[in-house]
């Protein structure tokens, strides 16, 4: 196992200005992690050649791995020319993870820039959008299998976010070079167990976020800086290991699963990013050897 952080952790550090991409690769690896995730928010990299090159020169620099390259994209209700116009960004997005070095990808097929845009969360509307969605993934993984990369698409965005809906669509594109980017907390949002969820996806597994999340029942609203699961619960985000997931338990399935290949903290709560995403960090890598 090679233990990481997604950039998306340093995420608030990047909007304040404190850090740059390349600076956050420096403190990643200033903590002691193996690999750096990149997830370039609010960055046109197919636009930024030169931040390209920062980047790929950062990791190096540092002596750590670029693990996974993660993108958002959106198929729900577009027409024929913006569901090409879709598939030819996220194609470009391909060809920044081959010009950085990394060799998977994850790609988002169904989460809208403003996720209230999404209202149909129904098993009928999935079902009616299943087909182009293994079709859209099957021509991206297509397009990277020349790059040697493996996509995937992660349990997020609410609307294809079960285990089972993103089994469907991994067996159904059916190619050996996509498989799913398995979050750990993520399985809570649409109120499914996580142990039971990863015990169901982690075969499927080409990465591992490892997030948390403070639980609160429907009728305990806690108030400013949480946000509803599709059952109306409630949840904030958490440091690895403070929050309500049972993360030994939890990452003890993985372990005994034999996956053996990246793993990234992700962080997205209320605390400050930088000595937060230390502690995940810290937390993760003595529970992985207590396993």
């Amino acid at each position: 196992m090679k233990l990481g952080v997604s950039t998306y952790s340093l995420h608030n550090a990047y909007l304040s200005g404190e850090m740059t991409l390349p600076g956050i690769i420096d403190y990643i690896a200033s903590i002691g992690a193996e690999h750096a995730e990149i997830v370039p928010i609010d960055v046109a990299l197919p636009d930024n050649p030169k931040l390209i090159d920062e980047i790929r020169l950062a990791a190096k620099r540092n002596g750590i791995e670029l693990s996974n390259y993660a993108v958002g994209g959106n198929f729900v209700g577009l027409n024929d020319a913006d569901w090409e116009l879709e598939l030819n960004r996220l194609k470009r997005e391909v060809d920044v993870c081959a010009a950085l070095g990394i060799t998977r990808m994850r790609h988002d097929i169904a989460v809208p820039k403003d996720f209230t845009a999404l209202q149909d969360l129904s098993i009928r509307h999935y079902l009616s959008e299943l087909p182009r969605f293994v079709e859209v993934c099957r021509q991206i993984a297509d397009y990277a299998a020349k790059y040697g990369i493996t996509t995937s698409i992660e349990n997020h965005g609410f609307f294809v976010q079960q285990s089972d809906r993103v089994q469907a669509i991994v067996d159904a594109v059916d190619r050996s070079n996509f498989r799913t980017t398995l979050d750990v907390g993520n399985f809570l949002c649409v109120d499914e167990d996580p142990a039971t969820a990863v015990a169901n996806n982690i075969k499927l597994a080409s990465m591992v976020h490892v997030k948390d999340f403070y639980y609160r029942p429907s009728y305990r609203n806690p108030g400013e800086s949480w946000f509803n699961t599709t059952n109306g619960n409630w949840l904030r985000g958490a440091i690895a290991g403070q929050g309500d997931i049972d993360m030994p338990h939890v990452l003890g399935i993985v372990k005994k699963s034999g996956y053996d290949g990246y793993i990234s903290i992700e962080f997205e709560g209320i605390e400050e990013c930088k000595s937060a995403t230390k502690m995940a960090f810290n937390y993760i890598e003595k529970l992985w050897t207590e396993l």
